[in-house]
């Protein structure tokens, strides 16, 4: 991993009227690192991560990349700055097929100013090959398709421009076990493309298979973050519901746990 981080959140505040979000959270990806975000419903996770993606705008607050302070107002400036965003729903267009989900509004065109069909396609089998080598229904409405697959184009459209980090929320919810693990082994691939990843989950399971580190958010604050392979479940599930912080907790708060 390189010694500067890939991305960096310092000092992140929002509001929604009066309810506080998110509050002094700091957070940063390296290089080819996954760092999960984990917490109960309402605990901030969401609402910080869609700052990043451009969907919400901070109050308060510093982004850099790669050592660079960033100004992301909307998801095109994500974009721009090679954020891109796994939503839980994928956010494909059902009635149409793969090649047509990945350059949805970002389509290449011919020097006569009309779509280049053969390019795109040619594109979206070489990234998706990548993906997932065992796809073959580019032209397929995406409704038809299993849920992996699915996955397999919502991560193409986002590979395919320049990504240097990828957020993916909730990703493995709607896969089976088979397919699960499919995505695992890409995760650890895009690793080796050094791409940055930030991962929701409710799965905590997941989170210790798939993260390098892990931050706790709870009441739109930062409870704490770890290195995944210096904690146990336990201790991020008092982090998370008690709020204790490694070595905190007691035998009887484990057992809570249980």
């Amino acid at each position: 991993m390189s010694a500067q981080p890939l991305v960096e959140m310092r000092n992140i505040y929002k509001s929604f009227g009066g309810t506080h979000a998110v509050e002094d959270v700091s957070v940063s990806v390296e290089g080819g690192e996954v760092l999960g975000v984990v917490g109960h419903n309402g605990a901030g996770k969401s609402t910080l991560i869609k700052i990043l993606a451009g969907a919400y705008r901070m109050d308060r607050g510093e982004i850099y990349i790669q050592g660079e302070r960033v100004t992301i107002h909307n998801p095109r400036d994500a974009r721009n700055l090679g954020i891109e965003t796994l939503y839980q729903d994928l956010a494909l267009a059902d009635h149409l097929d793969a090649v047509s989900n990945l350059f949805l509004g970002r389509e290449i065109m011919t020097r006569w100013a009309t779509l280049d069909g053969n390019a795109m396609e040619r594109a979206a089998r070489e990234v998706i090959a990548r993906i997932n080598p065992n796809f073959v229904n580019l032209r397929e409405p995406v409704q038809r398709l299993s849920g992996g697959q699915r996955q397999s184009v919502a991560i193409a459209r986002a590979l395919y421009f320049d990504t240097k980090v990828l957020i993916m929320d909730e990703p493995t919810a709607a896969l089976g076990h088979r397919e699960t693990a499919v995505f695992k082994d890409l995760v650890v691939r895009l690793k080796s493309e050094g791409i940055g990843m930030v991962l929701i989950s409710h799965d905590i399971h997941d989170v210790f298979d798939l993260s390098d580190r892990i931050t706790v958010m709870a009441n739109g604050r930062q409870i704490g973050t770890h290195r995944t392979a210096e904690v146990t479940k336990d201790q991020v599930l008092s982090m998370i519901i008690l709020g204790k912080q490694p070595g905190e907790e007691t035998a009887e708060d484990i057992a809570t746990l249980h």
